[in-house]
């Protein structure tokens, strides 16, 4: 067992250090050929940051798997299956849209299209989906064009789920590496526990997965100086379809004779033999975003193609939580989702695994009705940790007046302003932005001294 762990790791780590290494070049690139959009109303974020950090990522997805068809426990996967090349063939594809789409703005349908092709790319080279476990009947064979269909399905709603939740920083590649670490302890457990060779792919692609939203990371977290742009949330939801079809497609039921019949085996491993759940619980939380949002443009008399700042993120930040608050926020509850099913899997007949997920989501909820707790980093902590991310010691003067209008602060230099703001933390997400009076690129700024923004307007339409 310790043998293809090793080898797992050994490309995750590959992969996150490929893509972290290669994400400060790309920056500098985007910010070269202006892959920075002007700041829309819609947006959280308040300077204009650059783009295409799904290159980075594309490029530590080739490097995992150049790195795993030379390791002895996982070339395998390359001799035996297709898969891996039709992976690269589609994820190319959805990579060169995306570039394109972060430089350009290209057509929504365009993207759409392309999406479909990338898939359709995959299929053709035998990543598709054969059949599916239904509880009670069994094993369901799917015609060729069930088959693709459903294939093309799954993986336009993963992508487009991603692409959706890719509104804070850092959220997407957090929530899709939360989903693929829970996938890859399912594929694994299919893999080595039950010797199902056929999961070994699936078990591959979410260790890779793992290691480019790991490697872009700490590049993307708030304040953001890059952001993965579609080239790279259509390309992590790509690899995650992918997982969820190699899975779902190739592993036959059959092979997990525990249950005497295939049927009654099936009936009995109903959270094992359903994997698509698995990846698709990062869908949870967008596709509940994606409801809201319609019932609620419908009933305020608008389109459902109206974009508002009423999304899930946005109501975090108006109910008081911070940017980063909200982002923890969320990855808390993509964790319960999805380790919660792969704990309900594994021991579907315990009542200790609901008990825990209740127990979780009080903790979820109680952290939800506290947006003016502020977690600090352990003092011990500290030197493990970037700097912006420490505990400091508070030394800031008592809490000024509500108004600011009625005692008029006074004149400070806007490196003392900066420090002054980075004390007093993040309690408002709507107040002016820091002013920092050093030239050249920082944080999230792009080229120059970073400028302040006027505070926006209160909008009802702004996507």
């Amino acid at each position: 067992m310790g043998q293809p762990v090793r080898d797992y790791l050994l490309t995750l780590c590959v992969t996150a250090a490929v893509t972290y290494l290669l994400t400060g070049p790309v920056r500098k690139f985007a910010i070269a050929v202006g892959a920075m959009p002007a700041i829309r109303a819609r947006d959280v974020h308040r300077e204009p940051t650059p783009r295409l950090g799904g290159i980075a990522m594309f490029g530590g997805l080739c490097a995992g798997l150049i790195v795993a068809d030379h390791l002895f426990n996982l070339k395998g996967v390359f001799e035996l299956s297709n898969e891996p090349r039709a992976l690269l063939s589609g994820a190319a594809l959805i990579w060169l849209i995306g570039v394109l789409d972060d430089k350009f703005e290209i057509d929504a349908l365009i993207k759409l299209g392309g999406q479909m092709i990338a898939a359709a790319v995959m299929v053709i080279q035998g990543l598709t989906i054969l059949w599916l476990p239904i509880p009670g009947v069994g094993t369901v064979a799917l015609t060729q064009w069930q088959g693709t269909l459903l294939t093309v399905a799954l993986v336009v709603i993963t992508i487009n789920a991603v692409n959706f939740v890719d509104g804070l920083d850092g959220l997407a590649a957090g929530m899709v590496c939360i989903a693929s670490a829970a996938f890859f302890l399912y594929a694994y457990r299919l893999w080595y526990g039950y010797g199902i060779e056929a999961a070994a792919p699936a078990t591959l692609f979410a260790a890779i997965l793992m290691g480019m939203c790991l490697g872009f990371l700490p590049h993307n977290m708030h304040p953001a100086r890059i952001f993965m742009g579609d080239s790279g949330s259509m390309l992590i939801g790509l690899v995650l379809a992918a997982g969820a079809i190699s899975i779902t497609g190739q592993v036959d039921p059959d092979n997990m004779q525990i249950f005497g019949s295939e049927r009654g085996a099936t009936h009995a491993m109903l959270p094992v033999f359903i994997p698509l759940v698995l990846p698709l619980t990062i869908i949870a939380i967008p596709a509940a975003d994606l409801i809201l949002a319609i019932v609620r443009r419908t009933w305020n008399g608008q389109s459902p193609f109206a974009a508002d700042r009423g999304h899930l993120h946005h109501r975090l930040l108006e109910v008081g939580h911070s940017h980063s608050r909200a982002v923890l926020i969320m990855y808390f509850w993509s964790a319960l989702i999805a380790f919660g099913a792969v704990g309900y899997s594994v021991h579907s007949a315990s009542m200790w695994i609901v008990f825990v997920i209740i127990a979780a989501s009080a903790v979820g909820l109680v952290l939800l009705l506290m947006p003016r707790f502020t977690p600090r980093t352990p003092h011990w902590a500290n030197r493990f940790v970037p700097p912006r991310y420490r505990h400091r010691a508070s030394t800031q003067a008592p809490a000024p007046s509500s108004s600011y209008d009625e005692k008029p602060a006074p004149a400070t230099s806007g490196a003392q302003q900066g420090v002054a703001d980075a004390q007093m933390g993040e309690e408002s997400p709507e107040r002016a932005p820091v002013a920092v009076g050093v030239s050249g690129v920082n944080g999230a700024t792009a080229i120059g001294a970073r400028s302040r923004f006027p505070e926006r307007r209160s909008i009802d339409s702004s996507r």
